[in-house]
């Protein structure tokens, strides 16, 4: 049987007899002639079908735009006068001597050979699939892999070891709402997706691996919105016997690096990347993620830059506490615990932390910090936010407990892969960048999510389901 050749590979193939298999991208009929342009995930090539080829003419009469088929033919040079010089192969075409259909396919409900940014982004999400075959979305999600894979040969030359940890874990107290897992086994306990693996890769540092990352799925059940969704991807990373500075000038050459190799049209404004204060930065910008850029209409300037001491503690009203502005494993700026008990009593607001974000022309695009490796401080600061000592113990026990068996100081940062891309490729959303995002309200329009499941399920569970009343019925009534 002939082997299929990618269409990206015809040039290394002219005079040749080739099978290509793809979709039908567009079809023009010109009497007798019928030309089918044919794509796959390589490329796009014109082919012409002559009528003493019966078969294949009979076919290609018959086939329609987004019909996947195959074709075999000789692969020739267009003349002079005929070649398209705006298309990668626009020199060649292949001269059909056999074509045959593997599937029909309906009518795409909208227009995918266009940008598609006109068309309703519901029906888009809806039907994803076709979306998908878009060429602005292929380069995006293709672009997509190109980074990760090469933050994960950045890093492990960097001695840096590729560790999963577990996407179902226990709830705890870290800021966002958790998305809840309810136990089948252990009926009234429950699971809880990872916000982050915060304490999963501290818990990491202290196993001796020193540093660490991972291609994270990260899960919180708060409000979306353009540039958030229910579940993305993060750059995980974690590092002991380390400091700020050094996490800092990591993660600077790893996107100058980026930058230079996928995006060298690009203009960094500043190397190296400045350090702003956070609290000066709040006075000149009223942000904490400012866009620094000289033309903020400039999608090709970019203004990175870090914002450290971020203060550690923020005031709660509706809670009546205090908080962590980061998360509570923050390393706070004092020395031992004594010192911390007394800046808290004087002013909770006055204590600074190790904690850094990222930005990028507006964004936030990761968040870190140098973590709390003294229990006793640790404590102090889950005990200053208001938990009692019984529930620290409940939460957190284990990671207290973990600290006592040898804790190398350690610190790390989560850059944001959806957000960065996002940026990089001037799209307006990070669901431009995502395979099969959720709409801005937390809906996954493609297979119907969040949807009612069977009764049965809800028994083996022991759940019992109490609804909202229907405001609408009740005004009915």
């Amino acid at each position: 049987m002939q082997q299929r050749t990618l269409i990206k590979n015809l040039k290394e193939k002219i005079g040749e007899n080739v099978l290509i298999k793809g979709w039908v991208d567009t079809r023009r009929d010109h009497g007798k002639l019928i030309f089918i342009d044919i794509r796959d995930f390589t490329g796009k090539v014109q082919t012409v079908i002559t009528p003493d080829k019966i078969e294949a003419h009979k076919a290609a009469e018959k086939s329609r735009p987004e019909w996947v088929i195959g074709a075999q033919g000789i692969v020739k040079r267009r003349p002079e006068n005929l070649i398209n010089p705006k298309e990668e192969l626009g020199e060649l075409e292949i001269e059909i001597l056999n074509l045959y259909i593997i599937n029909e396919a309906k009518t795409p409900i909208f227009d995918i050979s266009g940008d598609g940014r006109e068309i309703n982004e519901e029906l888009r999400l809806r039907y994803r699939y076709l979306d998908l075959r878009r060429k602005r979305l292929q380069k995006n999600l293709r672009m997509r892999a190109k980074i990760i894979k090469f933050i994960r040969d950045f890093l492990t030359e960097r001695d840096f070891v590729e560790i999963e940890t577990p996407i179902i874990g226990k709830s705890t107290p870290e800021g966002a709402r958790d998305y809840l897992i309810p136990s089948r086994i252990y009926q009234g306990k429950f699971y809880a997706l990872p916000q982050s693996p915060q304490q999963y890769k501290q818990l990491l540092m202290v196993s001796g691996f020193e540093r660490y990352f991972q291609i994270a799925r990260c899960f919180r059940d708060e409000d979306t919105r353009g540039d958030r969704q229910p579940e993305f991807t993060q750059l995980d990373l974690e590092m002991s016997f380390t400091s700020q500075e050094e996490i800092l000038n990591l993660i600077e050459e790893l996107y100058i690096s980026i930058v230079k190799k996928f995006y060298p049209h690009k203009k960094i404004k500043w190397i190296p990347f400045p350090r702003l204060n956070y609290k000066e930065v709040m006075e000149k910008y009223n942000s904490d993620k400012p866009d620094l850029r000289d033309k903020k209409d400039d999608p090709d300037e970019l203004a990175f830059a870090f914002i450290v001491n971020f203060p550690m503690f923020e005031w709660k009203e509706n809670e009546n506490r205090w908080d962590a502005v980061h998360h509570p494993f923050t390393m706070p700026q004092v020395k031992d615990a004594e010192e911390f008990w007394k800046k808290f009593k004087e002013n909770p607001a006055e204590i600074y932390a190790f904690q850094y974000d990222f930005v990028l022309n507006g964004y936030e695009i990761a968040g870190g910090s140098i973590r709390t490796h003294d229990p006793k401080i640790l404590s102090s600061v889950f005990e200053a936010m208001g938990n009692k000592p019984e529930e620290i113990r409940a939460n957190f026990g284990h990671m207290l407990e973990a600290f006592e068996y040898g804790v190398p100081p350690h610190g790390g940062i989560a850059p944001g892969i959806d957000r960065f891309i996002m940026i990089m490729e001037n799209e307006p959303s990070i669901r431009e960048v995502i395979a099969f995002p959720k709409t801005g309200d937390g809906r996954d329009l493609l297979m119907n999510a969040p949807s009612e499941v069977r009764p049965e399920q809800l028994k083996e569970l022991g759940i019992d389901v109490l609804k909202k009343p229907n405001k609408e019925k009740e005004k009915e009534k």
